[in-house]
């Protein structure tokens, strides 16, 4: 799998619905690179970074995670560089990793079939973030300013938001979608998740799993289906 480049100074892996691997994201400052979200697995990071590799980029030496569930942030050990998440990411991945060491892997692979696809040959490995911030932060990249913030969202209460300004570019994760494992959007939450993309400084955003839209494609997205549940 190759990369696509998006803009001057971003790429991402494209998301693989088999294994329920979202998109990677990749952003290139002058003095360092960024990238969003760790992966699903160390075989997902690994396919990552060899693809940056034969495009000739360096590997990230900050990796942001968009929020705690296992498809972008379980690749986490394996990571060049640091990783940075949100206050309440990392709270959420050592109650998982806690609750995998008193339990062990089965009520983990019983999730999703795609989970136990993934792990076929690999063990189980969660690590905590290098770095966690609350409500915000900035990165100067090096010419390129990136912005990290938590918003409301119908998916999680851990959600993060990253908007490199320079680059009209706003990274959501998984924020528009319901809430695992029913799916089901509250509406107050999609209205308020709506109204902080709208004030993004962004022509584009990438979703964890799907292919990258305008911004106004994303809120009416969004809230078509907030309407629709």
């Amino acid at each position: 799998m190759k990369l696509e480049r998006l803009t001057e100074r971003i790429w991402f892996l494209p998301y693989e619905e088999a294994r329920d691997r979202p998109n990677l994201g990749y952003i290139r400052g002058d003095r360092f690179s960024v990238a969003v979200d760790a992966g699903h697995s160390a075989a997902h990071t690994q396919l990552f970074y060899q693809a940056l590799v034969e495009s000739g980029l360096p590997l990230p030496a900050v990796t942001i995670l968009t929020h705690w569930h296992w498809d972008h942030t379980f690749g986490m050990h394996a990571i060049h560089g640091i990783s940075v998440a949100g206050q309440r990411t990392g709270q959420h991945l050592l109650r998982f990793q806690s609750r995998l060491d008193r339990e062990g892997t089965g009520f983990f692979f019983a999730m999703d079939e795609r989970i136990v696809c993934e792990y076929a040959e690999l063990p189980v490995i969660v690590t905590l973030p290098d770095m966690v911030f609350s409500d915000g932060m900035q990165l100067d990249a090096g010419h390129c300013l990136i912005r990290l913030y938590e918003a409301e969202s119908p998916h999680t209460d851990d959600s993060t938001l990253i908007e490199v300004p320079g680059e009209r570019t706003l990274f959501l994760g998984d924020a528009c979608c319901g809430t695992f494992p029913t799916w089901e959007k509250d509406g107050a939450l999609c209205r308020r998740l709506a109204d902080t993309i709208l004030k993004a400084d962004a022509d584009i955003c990438l979703e964890g799993h799907w292919t990258p839209l305008s911004r106004d494609e994303t809120v009416r997205g969004l809230l078509e289906d907030c309407d629709a549940n």
